[in-house]
């Protein structure tokens, strides 16, 4: 009786580190080939957000919070000490001492842009001759938003300096990056294009690969399916800026469309939980409970066996 017992625990155990085993969540020992980690999670306005007068931001202009940046992902070769950053957020020169605190590497070897909303290409200022007065940063970009940063100020400056060397992109084609031990493929997504095309990533590694798509606008609009793309990686970094459509009060919804958390559990909650634990809520509004850990919503998301991005994990690609 007591060695059935036994023989039950440890499968219970065996099955539980089987989810958790792929993730490495503030480890002292680094991933040994590539590791993908979580920069940001917040939304483009950040946290705490202008002229937000709410608790959830009151609190943070008093007492401000380090861990509240704007989405970002960041790479890191060991094997070939270089690095890549996806997206250039308003938070960059902290995410980019990050990066090199991380890796011991000083500069990213390319940038990957989504589109040109305010969060995910504004922190490319950074590196013009007011700042860092960069020397060929590589940026890859889609066809429109590469038009975008070369035919309006101050962006083309970056350009025209030799600051930024943009490469172009194009959707559902491959490009290698870390000396081909990595492969970023863009993947064009529905949303706002006032100025660029948006895309998302697959992002594959020499054991693992990532989804990351943090903007768009709804799911049900997206020519690929999210399930088939789900069951192509090991992990997915999804857009859930709002938790569900009574979060923000304010605002006309239409004008603001993305797929709510609570939209995205429905959809995939039919698929097992080896499915479902591969996402990682990310983007997260101003507003969304689930930036706090110990809210009632992130308890739900966990409960039903997603998850959600934090600044700092890691993830071994």
């Amino acid at each position: 009786m007591i060695f059935s017992l036994v023989r039950m625990m440890a499968g219970v155990l065996a099955l539980a580190f089987a989810f958790v085993l792929p993730l490495r969540l503030g480890s002292s020992k680094p991933p040994e080939h590539v590791e993908l980690v979580v920069l940001g999670n917040v939304q483009d306005g950040g946290a705490p957000h202008i002229g937000c007068g709410r608790p959830c931001c009151r609190n943070l202009f008093l007492r401000p919070r380090s861990e509240r940046r704007v989405v970002s992902l960041g790479l890191i070769s060991r094997t070939r000490e270089e690095t890549v950053l996806f997206e250039a957020t308003p938070d960059l020169p902290s995410q980019w001492a990050t990066l090199a605190e991380r890796s011991g590497v000083p500069q990213p070897s390319a940038i990957f842009l989504t589109h040109a909303h305010m969060g995910h290409y504004t922190g490319l200022m950074h590196l013009g001759r007011e700042a860092l007065g960069a020397e060929g940063v590589r940026v890859g970009a889609m066809p429109r938003m590469a038009e975008f940063l070369a035919t309006n100020g101050p962006w083309s400056q970056l350009v025209e300096l030799g600051n930024i060397d943009v490469f172009p992109l194009q959707d559902d084609r491959a490009v290698s990056v870390l000396h081909d031990e990595v492969t970023v493929t863009p993947l064009r997504v529905p949303h706002r294009d006032e100025f660029s095309e948006t895309v998302g990533y697959r992002i594959v590694g020499p054991k693992r690969s990532a989804l990351f798509i943090p903007d768009i606008d709804k799911w049900s609009m997206w020519d690929h399916s999210l399930t088939q793309e789900l069951a192509s990686v090991d992990f997915a970094f999804v857009d859930a800026t709002f938790y569900d459509a009574a979060e923000v009060n304010h605002r006309d919804m239409a004008e603001i469309p993305h797929p709510f958390a609570v939209e995205t559990m429905a959809t995939l909650g039919h698929l097992p939980l080896t499915e479902r634990s591969k996402v990682h809520f990310i983007h997260l509004n101003h507003t969304n409970p689930l930036l706090d850990p110990d809210s009632e919503s992130s308890r739900e998301v966990e409960s039903r066996g997603f998850r959600v991005a934090r600044e700092g994990m890691s993830f071994e690609l």
